[in-house]
């Protein structure tokens, strides 16, 4: 039997989740903009690092494997929003050295 899925877990599942041109986790890269945990249902709101990345679909699917196979999770919704447009942290700038 699973256990519940909380935000914790949830946030550690999403750090597993690599953008593939950037090599950093949407987690750290500021691309959720919100995570709403509830039982064994997930939903996000989140964008991508450009309206045309060649990878978003690619990284929805992943996040929603790993939320429901590893977490548990029995409904993930992810809704993608540009709006605001994505702004990396000042700690991705460094990191990536922009």
């Amino acid at each position: 039997m699973n256990q519940e899925l909380t935000k914790e877990k949830a946030i550690e599942l999403l750090k597993e989740c690599k953008d593939p041109e950037l090599g950093l986790d949407v987690w750290t890269l500021g691309l959720i903009y919100e995570l709403d945990v509830s039982a064994s249902s997930v939903k996000i709101k989140m964008t991508l690092t450009s309206p045309t990345c060649p990878f978003g679909q690619m990284m929805i699917s992943e996040i929603k494997d790993r939320l429901k196979l590893s977490g548990g999770a029995s409904d993930v919704e992810v809704e993608l929003t540009f709006n605001p447009p994505w702004e990396p942290p000042a700690k991705v700038r460094t990191m990536l050295g922009i």
